[in-house]
């Protein structure tokens, strides 16, 4: 199976469980349970999302300049600092630290 074939029937995988989730009643939603797990589990896959990008290089955890910049934008975000401003100050820290080691 080659890579190609592996993008395909992943695709097709993902195709297949949108077209479900038509299927499932509104109703079904309106739980409040159902509601919390969904609110929580899509902020719980984000937090996963960047702690991976952010740590992760292959099988091993790393250390380097991405590390103080997300922890410099999650510390503007708490600060309620515009997005415009967040990314930029985020970017410029790596990139001084990059610079500096």
């Amino acid at each position: 199976m080659t890579t190609w074939h592996v993008i395909l029937l992943a695709s097709i995988c993902v195709l297949g469980l949108k077209a479900v989730g038509w299927l499932v009643p509104p109703r079904a939603l309106d739980h409040p349970t159902v509601a919390r797990v969904s609110d929580l589990l899509t902020a719980a896959l984000l937090a996963a999302l960047i702690c991976v990008q952010t740590l992760g290089a292959g099988q091993s955890l790393q250390l380097d300049a991405r590390l103080p910049a997300v922890a410099i934008a999650a510390g503007l975000y708490a600060l309620r600092v515009p997005f415009i401003v967040v990314v930029p100050a985020a970017a410029v820290v790596a990139a001084l630290i990059r610079l500096f080691t």
